[in-house]
C-alpha cells in the first residue's frame, strides 16, 4: 500500500461510521458506510466513489480518461472514479467522500 492510500484510509477512518475491509466485488479494499459500500479502490491511487449524478455535475468531475477499470461506463452512472496523486489531493478526495456520504 502507497503511502498516499494509507494517508486517505487514516483521514477517512476518523468518519465516525466508516470503515475500510476488503470488497466482496472488486477485490481490493472498500469503503463502508454505516456497513453500505460506498466506495472501493481500483489500485492504490484511484478511488471508485458513488458520488450521485447532481453532485459529479455540480463538482465539475468528469470520467478520467482510459480508464482501465470502467471504460464504457454511462455518463448517468452515479460513480466516478477519482484519481489522486499527491497529499494535496487528499484533502480533495476526502471531501469528495463527504459529499458521498451526505447522499446515502
Amino acid at each position: 500500500m502507497t503511502q498516499l492510500k494509507t494517508l486517505l484510509l487514516d483521514e477517512l477512518r476518523n468518519i465516525e461510521g466508516v470503515e475500510d475491509r476488503p470488497s466482496p466485488v472488486a477485490g481490493g479494499t472498500a469503503l463502508f458506510y454505516l456497513g453500505m459500500e460506498f466506495a472501493h479502490f481500483h489500485n492504490d491511487n484511484e478511488l471508485d466513489l458513488r458520488l450521485t449524478r447532481s453532485v459529479i455535475h455540480a463538482e465539475g468531475l468528469s470520467r478520467p480518461q482510459a480508464s482501465i477499470h470502467h471504460p464504457i461506463r454511462s455518463l448517468s452512472s452515479p460513480w466516478i472514479e477519482v484519481r489522486f496523486k499527491t497529499t494535496k489531493d487528499i484533502a480533495h478526495v476526502a471531501r469528495r467522500v463527504k459529499l458521498a456520504l451526505a447522499k446515502l
